[in-house]
């Protein structure tokens, strides 16, 4: 019996199926494991830093910082603004305040100091660009000119300084800030209320004289 047709069909068969066995092993098997690391979030910093870069301090701790900037940049204008007034000033009144300027601020700009020190706060050294041109405003002024734009400005100075240290005593849970906050509190609210009537017998207006809330006085 010759047997060869037989052979040659079944040796067919298997070459016809073999790549499909092979397509059916190669579709079962698990992909390559990969060597690269997956990327991983940066840890212990917020959403937030993040996406702006800030720094890690906490929000309060940010907001301490940026008000005694704030209160130095301000208390340094008062103290030069005065030296201003008392060899320009018309008025002995307004050469008595600037006076009075000079020295309690210098006093409070003193108190801060330390604490900002120990909060790695840089102070700055010099006026910011809107004291700077006030400062050079009124350094081309003399007598009555000067008098009237030199009260206009610290009635303006004076009630938004008693609201940013009225608001930091307020907030902050730093003891020792808290503390010289509260004496800036003081020392601010003596001066508004002495500008605030030389402004009125000089006959400028002040924000409690034009329909505003006078501000209350510090608790004693």
């Amino acid at each position: 019996m010759n047997c060869h047709p037989v052979r040659i069909i079944l040796l067919g068969a298997a070459t016809a199926l073999y790549p499909i066995a092979l397509f059916a092993q190669s579709d079962t098997m698990p992909p390559p494991t990969s060597n690269t690391t997956p990327n991983l979030p940066s840890q212990n910093r917020s959403p937030v830093q993040e996406s702006t870069g800030m720094s890690s301090d906490p929000v309060d701790a940010i907001k301490d910082k940026m008000f005694l900037r704030k209160a130095a940049s301000g208390g340094l204008a008062e103290v030069q603004l005065g030296q201003l007034a008392t060899q320009k000033g018309g008025a002995q009144d307004v050469k008595d305040f600037g006076q009075t300027m000079v020295t309690d601020h210098t006093e409070l700009n003193g108190e801060m100091a330390p604490i900002a020190d120990s909060l790695g706060v840089m102070l700055p050294k010099k006026l910011t660009k809107e004291d700077q041109a006030e400062y050079e405003k009124l350094n081309g002024m003399s007598g009555d000119d000067f008098d009237k734009e030199y009260v206009s400005f610290m009635v303006k100075d004076h009630h938004q300084d008693l609201r940013e240290f009225r608001t930091e005593a307020a907030d902050t849970s730093d003891a020792a800030l808290k503390n010289a906050a509260d004496r800036g509190v003081k020392v601010i609210y003596a001066h508004m209320t002495m500008i605030d009537k030389m402004a009125r017998e000089k006959g400028i207006s002040t924000p409690g004289r034009n329909g505003g809330k006078p501000a209350t006085p510090p608790t004693p």
